[in-house]
């Protein structure tokens, strides 16, 4: 027997290319492939390999990258699926969905094309989220990470991934390079995968923003973050055809306290728009109670505050230029703004 045999009873021809070369011990006993046979076809120098426990590559030569992500899942599933009754014409279990499991990390950003990332074929190891109670141990290229709350997988290119948030911080935790991190968080928002608060949340959560090059990083992030929003922001007046608004000012009364900053500003109808750029930290109920106060404080004056997130001018640009149209043209039935001093800040 070598690895173009075919397996009897089931046939193959029903199932994917690289589930066809990678499989349970008990997948191939439900193909009539008895264990001592796998054994011995997986012995040194065998046409076939174990790459994993209970899981074995139909051929010889290096696994591609592919082959690893589908064994990593595989490995990881196989209890789920391990005992399943087969009956005749059913689906077979390798053929099911990954359930409550799904590819994290670097493996995860280079499936998303992340090309800070790397290659698939050049990481030693594939990270793969499992729910806390699975007992499972990391092994080979299977690492292991357990996590209390599951989230929604995406499916990206046939296999199950973590969101780009969570792949982030699962990547950073294993990384101590200060320009390996910068370089993941910084391709996440400038190649339009996900907004910073996202990240900054899921490494808040996994603790990482106690390591300095970790908080170095996410400075960075920000910073971009903001640039990019702004830019939006910019693009939106003038491929709507608003009218041009000063740019990044300060308010205050005449004589009186400072009001706030704001990004963009109308004083002929004293409307503001405020980019909402916070990022989850553990002050974030304060800095939110310091933007409801300064909005709050300008309503209370006359000035209408529009509130935008870098995700609404990603996802919605047209939208929102509605929104701040909206607010200009309700100018006109509103009684007059107090009057308040405008500096660039």
């Amino acid at each position: 027997m070598n690895h173009n045999t075919p397996l009897s009873p089931r046939p193959l021809s029903h199932l994917s290319e690289v589930h066809r070369r990678v499989l349970t011990t008990a997948q191939l006993r439900a193909h009539g492939v008895p264990a001592a046979e796998v054994n011995e076809q997986c012995r040194p120098g065998g046409p076939w390999q174990q790459l994993l426990p209970g899981v074995v590559l139909l051929h010889s030569g290096p696994p591609t990258g592919e082959e690893r992500l589908h064994a990593v899942l595989t490995y990881a599933a196989r209890e789920r699926t391990a005992g399943v009754p087969v009956q005749p014409g059913a689906e077979e279990p390798h053929r099911a969905t990954y359930a409550e499991t799904m590819v994290t990390g670097l493996a995860a950003l280079a499936l998303y094309g992340f090309s800070a990332a790397g290659q698939l074929t050049a990481l030693d190891h594939v990270d793969v989220l499992v729910p806390r109670t699975r007992r499972l141990r990391s092994t080979g290229c299977a690492r292991v990470l357990r996590t209390p709350v599951l989230p929604a997988s995406r499916q990206v290119k046939g296999v199950p991934v973590a969101p780009v948030p969570r792949a982030v911080a699962d990547a950073v935790a294993g990384l101590s390079d200060a320009n390996a991190v910068r370089g993941l968080l910084t391709e996440a928002v400038r190649g339009g995968h996900c907004e910073p608060a996202a990240v900054v949340r899921e490494l808040t959560e996994a603790k990482l923003l106690s390591r300095s090059h970790v908080v170095d990083a996410v400075d960075s992030l920000l910073a971009e973050g903001r640039a990019i929003a702004e830019d939006r922001l910019y693009r939106m007046v003038g491929e709507y055809g608003l009218p041009d608004p000063v740019w990044n000012v300060d308010l205050r009364l005449p004589g009186g306290p400072h009001l706030g900053g704001l990004d963009a500003y109308w004083p002929e109808q004293a409307v503001a728009v405020e980019l909402d750029t916070r990022a989850p930290r553990q002050d974030e109920d304060a800095m939110w109670s310091e933007y409801a106060r300064k909005r709050e404080h300008l309503e209370r004056l006359g000035i209408t505050v529009v509130h935008i997130t870098p995700r609404k001018l990603r996802e919605g640009l047209e939208q929102q230029a509605a929104v701040v149209r909206t607010a200009l043209m309700a100018a006109a039935d509103r009684d007059p703004a107090a009057y308040v001093v405008v500096l660039p800040r």
